[in-house]
C-alpha cells in the first residue's frame, strides 16, 4: 500500500501544482500563510509534498520536512533552493514509521496529508509520539462534513481520488486526531466545512 501510494505521487509530482493552482490561489495559500508561521522551535512537517509550505516558516525555526514520494521531494528541493533557506531539511520518510526519537519536536505541521496516509491513525500516533509534551500540532485537512449533500459529492469524488492518488475524500480526520491521543484546542471550518484548520496539543503528563 505504501509503495502504491508513493508511486502515484511520484507520477503526479510533475502536474500536482498545476492541478491544484485554482484552489491553492483561492483558499489553500491563505490558510498556509495563516497557520504555518505559528510553528515554533524545532518543527516536523509531515508530508511536505512539492514544498508549498516552505516559504511561510519563520527564519528562527529549524524544520525537518518529510515525504514518502521522491518525486514530490524533488519539486520541494527546487523551491527550497530558490528560497535559499538553510533552516529547512528535506527527508524521504514514511509518516507511519517516523525515524525520530520520542518527544523530539516542539511543533508539527501537516497540510492535506492525513487524507493520503494509508493508515491515518497509525501515522497520527507516530506524530503524537515524536511531539514534545505541551507541544502543538497544526493541521490543515479536508474531510467529511456535516452536510449530506456535500458528502454525497465527496463520496463520488473519492472513487477517482483513491484510484489516481490514493487520497481519501471521506475521512473523519478530526476524529482520527483525537483517537491518536491529541487534545484538539481549536477547529476552524472553511469551504463549506470540507477544509478544517485544527490545532491540537500533546498533554503534559
Amino acid at each position: 500500500m505504501i509503495f502504491k501510494t508513493s508511486s502515484k505521487y511520484n507520477l503526479a509530482s510533475n502536474l500536482y501544482d498545476f492541478m491544484e493552482r485554482g484552489i491553492e490561489a483561492k483558499l489553500f495559500s491563505k490558510l498556509r500563510e495563516k497557520v504555518i508561521p505559528l510553528a515554533a522551535g524545532t518543527v516536523l512537517e509531515i508530508g511536505v509534498g512539492t514544498g508549498k509550505n516552505l516559504q511561510y516558516y519563520n527564519q528562527s525555526v529549524k524544520v525537518s520536512a518529510i515525504d514518502f514520494s521522491k518525486g514530490m521531494l524533488e519539486k520541494a528541493d527546487k523551491k527550497l533552493k530558490q528560497l535559499n533557506r538553510q533552516n529547512i531539511e528535506l527527508i524521504l520518510m514514511d509518516a507511519q514509521n517516523l525515524k525520530f526519537e520520542n518527544n523530539q519536536f516542539d511543533s508539527i505541521t501537516a497540510a492535506f496529508v492525513f487524507c493520503t496516509v494509508p493508515d491515518p491513525v497509525k501515522g497520527l500516533k507516530e506524530t503524537y509520539r515524536v511531539l514534545k509534551p505541551g507541544g502543538k500540532a497544526f493541521f490543515i485537512e479536508h474531510m467529511l462534513t456535516d452536510n449530506y449533500f456535500i458528502n454525497s459529492i465527496l463520496f463520488m469524488m473519492n472513487i477517482f481520488s483513491k484510484i489516481f492518488l490514493g487520497t481519501s475524500m471521506i475521512r473523519k480526520t478530526e476524529n482520527n486526531i483525537k483517537a491518536a491521543g491529541f487534545k484538539v484546542t481549536s477547529s476552524e471550518r472553511y469551504h463549506y466545512g470540507i477544509v478544517r484548520v485544527i490545532v491540537a496539543e500533546k498533554s503534559i503528563k
